[in-house]
Parts: C-alpha cells; sequence; structure tokens
C-alpha cells in the first residue's frame, strides 16, 4: 500500500513539475524517505489521542473508587477533599508522561528540562508550593475543618466548604464565595467560632440613671432565664459593667451551642428591649434640644 501510494505522488509530480524548477527525483527520493517518518508520527498522534480518551475514563473511574473507599474511612472531610485532588493531579500527571512516552519523551527528559529551568521555575511557583504547604499544615495541625465558621486576619469570614490543593472555599452568609490562599490561613492568625462546642453571648444594655438598677438587672435576669437555647449548666451572669458619661451600662453574659449563637443573640436583644420597655426602665439615646428665643425677634 505504501509504495502503491509513493508511485501515484512520483507520477503525479513530474507531470506538474518542470526540470528546470526541481529535479523530480531528488523530491521524490525526499518524499520517499520522509514518508514513513511522517506516517509513524501521525500514527503515534492517533494512539496518543486513544490513549487520553482511555485514560480520562480509567481515572474518572478509579477516582470515583477512591471517593467510595474514603467515605468508608473516619478521615475529616477536608482530608477526603485534599487527597482526592492530589490523586486527581498525580494520575493526569501519569497519564501526560504516557502519552509523551509515545513520541519518545521520557520521565528523565521532563526533570532535566525542569531541572535546567529549574530558577526561573522555582520563582513561577514558590507561591503555589507555599500554597500547598500551607495546606498540608491545615490538613495536620486542624485549626478548622470543613463545617467551620472562621474569620481571617483580613476580615474574610464564612463557612468552609471546600480546602483545596492551594486554596480553601469560603461561604459567606450572604450567599457569596470567598477564596483564600492555604499558604495565607497557614501563616497568619484566624478566628474558628464553631471549634467548640459552645459559646457565650455578651451584651450590653444601656439604662437610665435614673432607673432602679436592682430592677433593670432582674428584667435581665428574668430575660436570659426565660431563653430557650440558654445551656442551664453554664453561668449566667448580669453586672454593672460602667457607669458612662450619660447612661449606666449593664452586661449580660449567656451560654448558648455553637450553632445557636446567631438566632440566641438576637432573640435575647429583641426581648430585652420590650422587656425594659414593659418595666418603664428608659434605654437612653442622644438627643439634641433646641431652644427658640422669641424675644430677641423684632
Amino acid at each position: 500500500m505504501l509504495f502503491m501510494l509513493t508511485e501515484n505522488v512520483t507520477e503525479v509530480l513530474e507531470e506538474t513539475l518542470s526540470d528546470d524548477v526541481v529535479s523530480p527525483g531528488v523530491l521524490m527520493q525526499y518524499l520517499q524517505n520522509s514518508l514513513p517518518t511522517v506516517l509513524d508520527f501521525i500514527v503515534k498522534v492517533i494512539i496518543a489521542i486513544i490513549v487520553l480518551i482511555v485514560g480520562r475514563f480509567v481515572i474518572k473511574a478509579l477516582r470515583k473508587l477512591i471517593r467510595r473507599l474514603m467515605e468508608k474511612t473516619k478521615w475529616d472531610e477536608g482530608v477526603k477533599q485534599f487527597f482526592d485532588k492530589l490523586i486527581f493531579v498525580a494520575m493526569w500527571c501519569l497519564l501526560i508522561l504516557l502519552i509523551l512516552g509515545r513520541f519518545g519523551i521520557t520521565a528523565a527528559s521532563v526533570v532535566a528540562i525542569i531541572g535546567s529551568a529549574g530558577l526561573s521555575i522555582g520563582l513561577g511557583l514558590q507561591g503555589a508550593l507555599s500554597n500547598f504547604a500551607g495546606g498540608v499544615l491545615i490538613l495536620m495541625l486542624h485549626p478548622f475543618k470543613v463545617g467551620d465558621y472562621i474569620k481571617d486576619s483580613k476580615g474574610n469570614e464564612g463557612t468552609v466548604t471546600q480546602i483545596e490543593l492551594f486554596y480553601t472555599e469560603l461561604h459567606t452568609i450572604d450567599n457569596n464565595l470567598v477564596v483564600i490562599p492555604n499558604g495565607d490561613l497557614a501563616n497568619d492568625s484566624l478566628i474558628n467560632y464553631t471549634h467548640e462546642e459552645k459559646r457565650r453571648i455578651d451584651l450590653e444594655i444601656s439604662v437610665s440613671y435614673h432607673a432602679d438598677l436592682r430592677e433593670a438587672r432582674q428584667v435581665l435576669t428574668d430575660v436570659a432565664m426565660a431563653e430557650e437555647k440558654r445551656l442551664p449548666d453554664e453561668e449566667l451572669t448580669v453586672y454593672v459593667s460602667e457607669l458612662g458619661e450619660h447612661a449606666v451600662k449593664l452586661g449580660l453574659r449567656v451560654w448558648t451551642a455553637a450553632e445557636d449563637y446567631w438566632p440566641t443573640k438576637w432573640r435575647l436583644t429583641e426581648n430585652i428591649k420590650n422587656a425594659l420597655d414593659d418595666a418603664g426602665i428608659e434605654i437612653p439615646f442622644p438627643q439634641v434640644t433646641v431652644s427658640y428665643d422669641d424675644t430677641r425677634v423684632k
């Protein structure tokens, strides 16, 4: 088949090319020598495409199998996500090396190329490697896990939904997605609001200097005692925190479960306001009194 194809090409070129332009014999000899190489390259490309397609299905199946195996373990969800991504990237790297091997490019050649450009590649990957190391530290030290509500030093806060190889995803309460590099989270301070099972609610309420403090403290105590989400085994404290310039400030400390923190705080704030109003205790606020002297108007 290859011989017949070469003969046909030779006949066509001999009819179309003139002797004073290119020697048909030389050109035909070049094509005869190059055609096997070209066909071999085309065959390699076709095989590489087949390997790529099959490899994608194999990676997908293996990844699904590994996920099922990890689901049976007691690993943290963030650890499962991290290793799932790591295994996914590793399998794709192996597939790419396998495809490159079809063209004579070995793993040693790839390492040699990376080594020869080590400085420039190292500088380019410095941030990525730092974030990867940060992800490993997060999984080892467990400052937070998937499902925790955290706040970093830059003011980003939300519920952790994903711990990836290089970054962590937060889902905010107003339905936004925040992506933070793992290196920043591992090397800076952060607050984990849901790490403990319980949290203390601290409220500060101002009352008028004319109010009876004993009655005001009793009102706050009654409201706090009636709160259904209050942890009854924890201490409930009502105290005078400050004698301010225009009001007496009372403090209230109540313990609740971490997941009930915000609803309980909002409910207590509303109930305290209503209870103080019912008791006739004034909550002072800044007022401006404007007087008008009509005797100076002529």
